[in-house]
């Protein structure tokens, strides 16, 4: 297979972890025979300050004319003035409406091997394996705005057919797991949530009757997944709820920088990354964990490509390095001495490639 992936390095640590899930594709792409081309584009703060804009137009077209789009991370304090009319999210917020990316998929799974690196308890966290479908491109992130010297205004707002589409991605996702659909809303409060409840209890019984679907409030569901996360099987949820429960969700495996995301749309196109920030505090010390990113490259291998039994050598490898003990310093153990990015890196091509 040839297929070219437009890498988006962005801001702080982004080009460092980006960089070592490049040298993973690289490594599988020479292991199973593939040729993969990697041009490179500006995104965000890095965009702002080379163009003046978050999301140039050759980056756009770089994105439209790829088969996915990695992507690192956006933003830092150096463009953090609330008051600026250019922000480096908006070109984040921007690609994701220009691609048609509408499902956030956020999985979160604990390793027996990194229970420790959780603040729970390993009994708590021990078998947690949940799928977090976010809906990426409605809700109050793209509603209209306003704001004057004393007062602002953030919209929140759904329709039907955005609301459908992504429970047709959970439906999916949860007939080849466990069959159980968690949806959260506020619903209790908000139009919106009664809105994404009716809907989707309708499209579940139309055309998932095998799934059971639960519905759960946002706070009771920030309370479970902290009480109970072993009982989650597919997470359904809204743009913002969705944000923040994965940041939350996160601290069961250990740290945001171990988890992936892929954003998809209708056709096989995505856009993938790790759920983690900028970290400028820590950039260019290449001691970024490219976990997470290495990860999201696997499931880019997974769903825009196809290639499911080199998504699953390129997890394998990731939970052979860490079973090894190969750890960056977020989650390295107590008294151990941890690695830097491109450490965890070789250490993962190292098993794609048949070492130890």
């Amino acid at each position: 297979m040839k297929a070219r992936i437009t890498v988006l390095g962005g801001d702080g640590i982004g080009p460092e972890v980006t960089a070592e899930a490049v040298r993973v594709l690289e490594a599988v792409g020479k292991a199973c025979g593939h040729e993969f081309e990697f041009p490179e584009a500006l995104i965000g703060g890095a965009a702002i300050d080379a163009s003046g804009s978050p999301l140039p137009p050759r980056t756009i077209d770089a994105c439209r004319s790829c088969d996915a789009v990695l992507l690192g991370a956006v933003g830092g304090p150096r463009w953090s003035d609330p008051n600026a009319r250019v922000r480096p999210e908006q070109g984040l917020l921007e690609l994701r409406r220009t691609l048609g990316l509408f499902a956030n998929l956020r999985p979160v799974k604990t390793l027996e091997c990194m229970l420790d690196a959780s603040p729970l308890k390993p009994e708590v966290v021990s078998g947690v394996d949940i799928m977090v479908v976010r809906e990426l491109t409605g809700g109050i992130y793209f509603g209209r705005k306003s704001r004057t010297a004393l007062e602002a205004e953030d919209v929140c707002s759904y329709t039907s057919d955005e609301i459908e589409r992504v429970t047709r991605v959970a439906g999916r996702l949860a007939m080849g797991r466990r069959r159980r659909i968690v949806s959260v809303d506020k619903a209790n409060v908000l139009e919106t949530s009664r809105l994404w409840r009716s809907v989707v209890e309708r499209v579940i019984a139309e055309e998932f009757p095998e799934v059971q679907l639960e519905h759960m409030l946002v706070d009771a569901a920030a309370m479970h997944l902290i009480r109970r996360p072993a009982s989650f099987d597919v997470l359904l949820t809204e743009n913002m709820f969705g944000d923040i429960l994965t940041d939350e969700a996160a601290m069961l495996a250990g740290s945001l920088g171990l988890l992936p995301s892929a954003s998809l749309g209708e056709g096989t196109t995505g856009m993938y990354e790790p759920i983690h920030g900028s970290a400028p505090d820590i950039a260019d010390r290449g001691i970024a964990n490219p976990y997470g990113t290495i990860l999201s490259a696997a499931m880019l291998l997974r769903h825009s490509l196809g290639l499911e039994s080199e998504a699953r050598i390129v997890e394998d490898a990731v939970r052979a390095a860490l079973e090894a003990g190969v750890r960056t310093a977020d989650i390295a153990a107590s008294g151990v001495a941890a690695v830097g990015s491109r450490e965890a890196g070789d250490a993962v091509i190292a098993r794609i490639s048949g070492g130890s």
